[in-house]
């Protein structure tokens, strides 16, 4: 279908001139307002705007976008790729917490000197590259452009290992990593989603997942285009604040696929009312993607039942394995074919093996993410760097055309991850830090090997969470504080931090809890219903510094964390085992560890 093109640039100019005036992308701006997209108006605006970077000598350099959701996003990425431009997604800056820090640190990691965005927001942006120290960065308003330059437009000298993207990762903000995505692998990356879902140009897209997030653009805006077909994009607010309206949206307009995070299902669960479910047409979607955080099984089954009245069926939900340093998909099971689970032995689990549970023992069941498409994947031990056999959870890891170049401009991180060595097996291969299994041939992904936190999609990273809490005020800037998950069927936030406090002082660390309760909420995103505050030298340390987050859970889960003042969900005060006697390990000390 797409053999003869080696770049996306090529393929889009394909069908552009097949497809004409075909709408490319719908977006609804509200229930009753759409804004249509054609092919040949999206090419002839982004030569266009090709041209005007040309003229600023942005090839082969990165060009930060900065949109609300729209097809002017889209308009501005294909100008980017036309141009031989490397664009760079991100969320606009906003006026406070992570996501202001996040895009200046995407400004800072990229160096971009030019930054595009539209003319409602380009005095904010212009203001916001001042107060940033980057006021000779040149900002342009997109939508203001004339096309009559598209006639000037000629094709740069672009190759497949050219850089078409950096896809920051929602990660830490104070050093943001962009993995640099070539032509090569986003058509690489675009074959394997067609291949393991058995898309075809008689498709249409629903997306709602912002046009920065990987799982968005990748499968939700840009594989549309590789088919030729078309897209329905709705704002991640109105999903958020309605979520029926993504629902309806499938249905008015007869789409075929349409996905998110495991949270966007238990999401509509929840919310949607059985008056709107009366209402729904959900007969059309027969490949509703879920991935980008842990899929649960609870979560399926409930989504599944929910809406079977609406017409979804329950093999229409498609659980898949990813990341961003492999452009996007990794593996996938069987379109319209249930996803296969397998209820393992949870104390086996723990010891990194997967084995059927014995009579009357404690179980968990896995979701399936079906087999990897393209790649060589490997399960290895992480510290000794050998395959283990099937049935063995270890670290994966990837070798194939989709796997990304590196990080922008950081060789050290690059190197460490993306050069990873086998024993006894030539070639590098990417360290994903995601934890899994495979079992007759199927891939069982269950749980990260780095401390990074996924909830609603969204990498946290816990020391960030635990750095802006220390900065709130006295009595806890000299404590330390510890961030994790906990949850059988859904993962919930868990923040123990160090209060100067006495425990007396019960309005104060109610006061404090309730505080970092509204700081986490709104700087990250992310409920924190869970706080726990202790009393100094609670939290445990290496000789190095390094919170230990992996034991602080242990011993929460434990029963072994003295409170001064606790706010827990009932569901997550339920998993918490009081101990049977004072550990000696529940102490506070230094813990000495290299």
């Amino acid at each position: 279908m797409t053999a003869a093109f080696t770049t996306f640039t090529q393929l889009m100019r394909e069908r552009v001139a097949a497809l004409g005036d075909a709408d490319a992308q719908v977006f609804l701006r509200d229930v009753s307002e759409a804004e249509h997209l054609t092919y040949s108006t999206l090419d002839r605006r982004a030569r266009a705007l090709a041209v005007r970077l040309h003229e600023l000598g942005s090839q082969g350099r990165p060009v930060l976008l900065l949109y609300p959701p729209g097809p002017e996003f889209l308009v501005a990425f294909v100008g980017c790729l036309y141009a031989g431009a490397i664009a760079v997604p991100a969320p606009l800056p906003g006026d406070r917490g992570e996501r202001l820090q996040r895009v200046s640190g995407i400004l800072r990691d990229t160096a971009a000197t030019l930054v595009l965005t539209d003319s409602e927001h380009a005095a904010d942006t212009s203001l916001w590259l001042a107060v940033t120290g980057r006021g000779e960065t040149v900002c342009l308003a997109t939508d203001l452009d004339d096309t009559t330059a598209a006639d000037a437009w000629r094709a740069p000298r672009v190759g497949p290992d050219d850089i078409a993207f950096l896809q920051y990762t929602s990660g830490s903000t104070s050093k943001p990593r962009g993995v640099m995505v070539s032509h090569r692998n986003l058509m690489a990356n675009q074959e394997a989603l067609q291949h393991l879902m058995g898309t075809t140009a008689d498709d249409r897209f629903a997306n709602w997942l912002p046009h920065y997030h990987d799982m968005g653009l990748i499968a939700h805006v840009l594989h549309p285009l590789w088919l030729g077909t078309q897209s329905v994009q709705l704002s991640p607010v109105s999903f958020i604040k309605r979520p029926v309206a993504w629902l309806r949206a499938i249905g008015e307009y007869g789409l075929t696929v349409s996905g998110g995070p495991n949270f966007c299902y238990d999401l509509c669960t929840r919310r949607v009312t059985d008056a709107h479910l009366a209402e729904l047409d959900l007969s059309s979607w027969r490949l509703a993607l879920c991935g980008a955080e842990p899929v649960r099984a609870q979560t399926l089954d409930a989504f599944a039942r929910r809406f079977a009245s609406a017409g979804l069926r329950a093999a229409s939900l498609y659980p898949g394995y990813g990341l961003a340093e492999a452009t996007l998909v990794v593996s996938g099971g069987r379109p319209n074919v249930p996803a296969r689970r397998l209820s393992v032995d949870a104390a086996a689990l723990e010891r990194d093996e997967l084995r059927a549970p014995a009579e009357g023992a404690a179980a968990r069941t896995l979701v399936g993410s079906g087999q990897a498409h393209d790649f060589d994947l490997r399960v290895v031990d992480p510290l000794a760097g050998v395959e283990l056999p099937p049935g063995r959870v270890g670290e994966i890891w990837l070798r194939g055309d989709s796997v990304a170049q590196g990080y922008w401009r950081q060789p050290l991180e690059t190197d460490e991850t993306f050069h990873a060595t086998l024993q006894d097996t030539p070639g590098a291969f990417l360290r994903t830090g995601d934890l899994g299994a495979v079992d007759d041939g199927e891939l069982y992904i269950t749980g990260r090997l780095k401390e990074v936190i996924i909830l609603n999609g969204r990498n946290i990273y816990p020391q960030d969470v635990e750095w802006a809490i220390r900065e709130t005020g006295p009595a806890l800037a000299a404590g330390h504080g510890a961030v994790f998950t906990v949850g059988a069927d859904r993962e919930q936030l868990v923040v123990i931090h160090e209060a100067r406090l006495p425990r007396a002082d019960t309005d104060r660390l109610r006061e404090l809890a309730c505080g970092i309760q509204t700081l986490v909420g709104q700087d990250f995103d992310v409920p924190a219903g869970n706080v726990v505050l202790v009393r100094p030298g609670t939290v445990r340390r290496t000789t190095s510094g390094k919170i230990q987050r992996t034991l602080m859970r242990s011993l929460f889960l434990r029963g072994e964390i003295t409170p001064l003042h606790d706010v827990l969900d009932p569901a997550v005060r339920a998993l918490i085992t009081p101990p049977a006697v004072p550990s000696a390990e529940s102490a506070p000390t230094m813990v000495r560890s290299s």
